[in-house]
């Protein structure tokens, strides 16, 4: 290695010349920042704020992209106006909550969804491209959307997709907006299960229903149910930004995610909880609360397998659902 550099500990060695850091610790090029800059979009919210703890647990350090600036963050105007801060990598986890229960499905909520995801990615992907000194890295979290439902078939990374319905456009879309021709910035993309976890996402809004042993599956149970501990998809996010072998797409869901329905889910959450589960949800109360193009996200489901995050590397902490839940409702 040239003088000025040694090895990472964790993540290997770093490429003569590149000053890419690693997870403890290393020394860098003049150049470069001393540790690893991050400017994440959305990087404050439920899957942001678990990526920012693991991140600085490992020595990184953590800008945000934000509506505002301040400590350790920068706006959405000054990112327009002054370009990407010399950075390492770059996370996109940006989005508008597709599943809000207090947003009606409509054309202006549609565009909000669609905005919150391509039009800042498309603002990232821009500042990257016209960076002097480009980042190495560039992570964009989207989601298993892209596959289209199915209670038999079998996805992995290269299997084909997004352009069904609505969710798997915008996928198309959102990932679309990502590619930067002609950049030496490598680029990842991890598509998401539900993610699991004690303060946000989908477990938040039913922890109390099955508390009370009033939770059950949704629909007939019988839909494929593609998760990921939130552990698991920050530590995806982590890999592909410390490894640089890792480039394309990675499946983000748990290995044993294949073999869960909604219904084995619904029973697994009410065992960890010490309760029953037998009071389904019907389909037509999905519908009416969600309206029908949302409430397919629920009643359907995808089997998506993740060969080529395995392949990589990523060994997963949860990859079964019981320990996951256990962990998550302790």
């Amino acid at each position: 290695m040239e003088a000025g550099h040694e090895r990472g500990r964790c993540c290997g060695d770093a490429a003569p010349g590149t000053g890419r850091l690693c997870c403890r610790g290393v020394m860098a090029q003049e150049h470069s920042p001393d540790v690893l800059s991050l400017s994440p979009g959305g990087g404050t919210g439920f899957v942001g704020r678990a990526l920012t703890q693991l991140l600085r647990s490992r020595g990184h350090q953590v800008t945000h992209v934000s509506r505002r600036g301040g400590t350790d963050r920068i706006s959405w105007e000054e990112l327009s106006h002054s370009g990407l801060p010399l950075c390492e990598a770059v996370v996109n986890l940006a989005g508008e909550n597709v599943l809000n229960p207090f947003r009606r499905w409509n054309d202006d909520f549609c565009r909000e969804v669609v905005s919150s995801r391509v039009e800042t990615t498309k603002a990232l992907a821009k500042a990257i491209g016209a960076a002097e000194q480009p980042p190495r890295a560039w992570v964009l979290v989207t989601g298993v959307g892209f596959y289209r439902p199915s209670p038999t078939a079998e996805y992995t990374e290269d299997s084909a997709g997004g352009d069904f319905d609505f969710f798997s456009r915008l996928v198309s879309s959102w990932e679309a907006a990502a590619l930067i021709p002609g950049s030496p910035t490598r680029g990842v993309v991890v598509r998401s299960g539900v993610v699991l976890g004690r303060d946000g996402g989908a477990i938040s809004q039913m922890l109390l229903p099955f508390r009370l042993g009033l939770g059950g599956p949704m629909g007939s149970g019988l839909q494929p149910f593609p998760w990921i501990h939130i552990q698991d998809l920050a530590g995806i996010v982590c890999h592909a930004l410390e490894t640089e072998s890792v480039r394309g797409v990675l499946n983000g869901v748990a290995p044993s995610s294949p073999g869960t329905s909604n219904g084995t889910f619904a029973q697994e959450l009410a065992a960890a909880l010490g309760r029953p589960a037998l009071l389904p949800v019907p389909a037509w109360a999905v519908r009416a609360l969600f309206g029908a193009e949302r409430a397919s996200m629920l009643l359907e489901g995808q089997r998506v397998l993740p060969k080529r995050t395995l392949e990589s590397g990523y060994r997963f902490i949860f990859p079964e659902l019981p320990a996951a839940l256990k962990d998550i409702v302790a």
